[in-house]
């Protein structure tokens, strides 16, 4: 059961992450890549500062000691260190998504981002985690899945493409980060960490190439306010807690869901049409996600 809502959660995560593909898309219209990232960062730590505090009100209402709430939080060295780290991983792979978008086509780019479900498991190797035959043989579909919803028949690699690759490299680190380091501390004080360092991170670029203006972050407002409150605050705060027992490549697959649910949320918010081509894709993304929930066969 718990597992269960582990996968529940990641597929909500992916939910809010297609949606504000659209958010994204719209607020490069007003301001730079860098500018974008950092804002959304920064309000994705400042929504979550009043969470903690009502949680740690509602934790001492419950009755639990200073011992008990420290022991929740984990290790304060662990919980900072772990922190920047996720935090310059999803600084460095958003910036790096959001900056090929502009080289590039949107069906490429979430093709190219989606792949890594194919190296999460490959790094995983390197760290040790075994990876079960059926597993590989759902992120083969869900590859084939991906191709079908996100390509057209031609394929050249440019810019913009290399790009969103290092940012598939880069996303995959951050999975693996959050698995080691999301079941040794509070998960929300985790997120609102390497929201912080992300926004610093992408502050840095902003300020030397973009010279943002007010009016421009303004006029952006409300694609900034969806992809801060919802994109980071929520939903990366929830991939942070649904991953503290999941597995990563299962995670992983389910995380992808993203691209299908962008193109759903193009369809309903956009009124963009599915050709069979892409909804044969959807197919086989949701076929590898069902077959990856089959329980492991236990040796008599």
């Amino acid at each position: 059961m718990k597992q269960m809502k582990n996968n529940v959660l990641l597929v909500l995560t992916a939910l809010i992450w297609g949606c504000a593909f659209v958010a994204q898309s719209v607020g490069m219209d007003y301001v730079g890549p860098f500018t974008f990232n950092a804002v959304r960062c920064l309000i994705g730590a400042a929504v979550l500062i009043p969470v903690i505090l009502f949680m740690d009100k509602s934790a001492r209402k419950s009755g639990l000691t200073d011992e008990e709430m420290k022991s929740r939080r984990g290790d304060t060295k662990t919980l900072v260190t772990g922190g920047i780290c996720c935090g310059l991983a999803l600084g460095i792979a958003s910036s790096l998504q959001q900056w090929g978008i502009l080289f590039t086509t949107v069906g490429k780019a979430g093709f190219i981002t989606a792949m890594y479900i194919v190296l999460v498991p490959i790094f995983g190797i390197f760290l040790g985690k075994k990876v079960r035959l059926l597993i590989w043989f759902c992120v083969a579909l869900a590859v084939a899945g991906l191709y079908f919803l996100c390509m057209n028949e031609t394929f050249r690699l440019n810019t913009g493409d290399f790009l969103v690759i290092l940012c598939a490299v880069c996303f995959s680190v951050h999975i693996l980060v959050i698995d080691h380091f999301s079941p040794k501390v509070d998960g929300v004080r985790l997120s609102a960490i390497q929201f912080l360092v992300a926004g610093i991170a992408c502050g840095i670029p902003m300020l030397i190439w973009e010279h943002p203006e007010l009016t421009g972050i303004l006029a952006a407002s409300m694609p900034l306010l969806y992809a801060g409150v919802m994109s980071c605050g929520v939903a990366y705060t929830l991939q942070i807690i649904a991953q503290k027992n999941a597995d990563p490549t299962v995670a992983s697959l389910l995380l992808s869901l993203e691209s299908v649910f962008s193109v759903l949320a193009g369809w309903v918010i956009l009124h963009q049409s599915l050709s069979i081509r892409e909804l044969f894709g959807c197919v086989l993304m949701f076929g590898a996600i069902i077959l990856a929930q089959l329980p492991e066969k236990t040796k008599a």
